[in-house]
């Protein structure tokens, strides 16, 4: 069993039911939810022109291998309604792995720790909540330093 840190987002539709639907999906076709944050409200990063997002930030308990659990979620997106749109566009739901263990990859189409961890208050907050001495293996901080330190001044609040 691995722990992986993923972050759930969606600015479309019924944003709550969207974030609902991605978890139990998540625990039937992922593993286990074993801690999940408090839902934020941030305003859009990259493409400020769209809808705020919901965001949470949840730990899995899983059996799948990291290029695995991408691929089921991918399909889970995919089952939720996304399709694919501009670069930080406008989404139904969004499923980001964080962290797989403390593993790093850094491939074409899997980088662990995801590449703009320390740079986004949205995915921060959520995941100092519930990993707030979680050591980025590669920056070598905790994330509630991470969180200190991010220069990103989006406003996330608690939903």
């Amino acid at each position: 069993m691995e722990t992986a840190y993923l972050l759930l987002g969606t600015n479309e539709g019924a944003r709550e039911k969207n974030l609902q639907k991605a978890k139990e999906l998540i625990e039937k076709d992922c593993g286990k939810i074993i801690l999940s944050s408090s839902v934020y409200e941030t305003e859009a990063w990259g493409l400020k022109e769209q809808n705020s997002f919901l965001n949470v930030a949840v730990s899995i308990s899983t059996l799948l291998d990291a290029h695995s659990l991408l691929a089921a979620l991918k399909n889970i997106e995919m089952q939720s309604g996304r399709t694919q749109t501009v670069k930080w566009g406008p989404r139904v739901i969004d499923i980001d792995i964080l962290f797989y263990g403390n593993e790093t990859m850094n491939e074409t189409d899997l980088k662990i720790p995801h590449s703009f961890i320390a740079e986004r208050r949205f995915t921060l907050v959520p995941l100092n909540e519930i990993a707030r001495d979680f050591v980025h293996p590669v920056l070598k901080k905790a994330m509630n330093e991470l969180l200190k330190q991010c220069k990103d001044e989006s406003e996330v609040r608690r939903y």
